[in-house]
């Protein structure tokens, strides 16, 4: 079973307060009636594991040997050209690649102490194959990679930072060390489609979220150096000695209508920001209000709501909020423009319709202890093709749901 909490961190859990709100929706208000039409979670019947996790080459005792409870979890897109092996062994980062880094390691006190980047190829039976081990990744939990250049940007907790590993295994802050990060815990890639006939760059940017005060930092990556600006201020977090670390995750991004969609886990929620390649500083900021003094941020009976303020206010909206969300960390998108969401509550898989509001379809991936999914990765055009690729950190495997 996966442990988030880390009693070492004290997070932030008073949310800034702001003005000139609207938006105001209510978290009761979200909870509709699952269509009878089938859902494409509800069509995914196949369950294959792909492979462990662990690695255990190298020394015994050596880091990064035996990590677990792995977090992060990406594909390498099919836009990535790399002929580079990782150092030291035979391995070419390749794309449909599926890239894993452990939170913990194998020590009894490791939580959020884990290492180590690992290599998975898309097929049952892989073997985990190392693509770093480096104290800057310490505590990853989130990982997205760069369509052209197959660098590996990492969400690291414990360390404090958001490291780049390029394809040969090489680990650097260099190109991130320039901000100041609070705890970092989601990573996603994002770039506008471009408007049919126009020739225009589409700006390129990781978004990445801070655990430490809910916030959303945009890494534009596509001017020299990059630029960082922390563009969503306020979404809620909390951390229960139960539940963990409930902060911004599942960060996931639609490059057709430039949106990014952000699990709120200790509200039980999504929220939705459209047009998110034009924020600047403060575009928005998100104040969430309890239904219940006594309840608490994670109180699963509560009914809260949300208000949005800022120059982009209009762009943010809730698209759903309430059962059967359980404690969520994960999403992805499904080949329908669907969202599928990872339960930690009770290892369910969710899916949402962003169009509808509405949740579709809930699927149980395990029925061993909660809190066991962590990180969804999704590929595939079509019913025929999806694949939903997660990680299972009570067996500390990738597991996949396909036709």
């Amino acid at each position: 079973m996966s442990l988030r909490f880390i009693p070492a961190f004290v997070l932030v859990s008073a949310l800034a307060v702001t003005t000139g709100c609207n938006n105001m929706m209510s978290s009761s208000s979200m909870m509709s009636t699952t269509p009878t039409t089938p859902s494409v979670l509800s069509q995914l019947t196949t369950t294959t594991t792909i492979g462990s996790t662990v690695d255990v080459g190298g020394s015994p005792g050596s880091p990064g040997v035996g990590d677990t409870n792995p977090y992060g979890l990406a594909i390498v897109p099919s836009t990535v050209v790399n002929t580079t092996p990782v150092a030291n062994s035979s391995l070419v980062v390749s794309p449909g690649d599926l890239i894993v880094c452990n939170f913990n390691s194998s020590a009894g006190n490791g939580v959020g102490m884990g290492t180590t980047m690992e290599d998975l190829k898309p097929v049952a039976g892989s073997k985990p194959v190392r693509i770093a081990q480096s104290p800057l990744l310490q505590g990853c939990d989130a990982l997205a990679v760069n369509p052209s250049k197959a660098f590996i940007w990492a969400a690291a907790y414990t360390a404090n930072d958001n490291p780049v590993v390029e394809p040969t295994g090489a680990t650097t802050t260099s190109i991130t060390s320039s901000y100041m990060w609070d705890q970092p815990w989601g990573q996603i890639f994002g770039s506008p489609m471009p408007a049919m006939g126009s020739t225009a760059t589409s700006p390129e940017a990781f978004y990445i979220s801070n655990a430490g005060d809910g916030s959303i930092v945009q890494g534009l990556v596509s001017t020299s150096p990059p630029t960082y600006t922390k563009i969503i201020t306020g979404i809620p977090v909390s951390v229960s000695s139960t539940y963990g670390v409930l902060a911004p995750a599942g960060l996931t991004y639609d490059p057709s209508s430039d949106t990014l969609y952000v699990v709120s886990s200790d509200t039980n929620s999504v929220l939705a920001f459209t047009g998110v390649s034009t924020y600047v500083a403060n575009s928005v900021n998100v104040t969430y209000t309890p239904g219940s003094s006594s309840g608490g941020y994670y109180s699963s009976s509560m009914a809260g709501s949300f208000s949005f303020s800022g120059p982009n206010a209009s762009q943010a909206k809730v698209i759903y909020s309430g059962s059967p969300l359980n404690y969520p960390i994960s999403a992805a998108l499904l080949y329908n423009g669907d969202l599928v969401v990872g339960n930690t509550g009770d290892n369910n898989m969710v899916e949402i319709s962003p169009s509808t509001m509405m949740a579709v379809g809930t699927k149980s991936v395990d029925s061993g202890a909660p809190g066991a999914i962590f990180g969804i990765a999704t590929s595939g055009t079509s019913l025929s093709t999806q694949e939903v690729y997660f990680n299972d950190d009570n067996t500390d495997m990738v597991m996949s749901l396909s036709q």
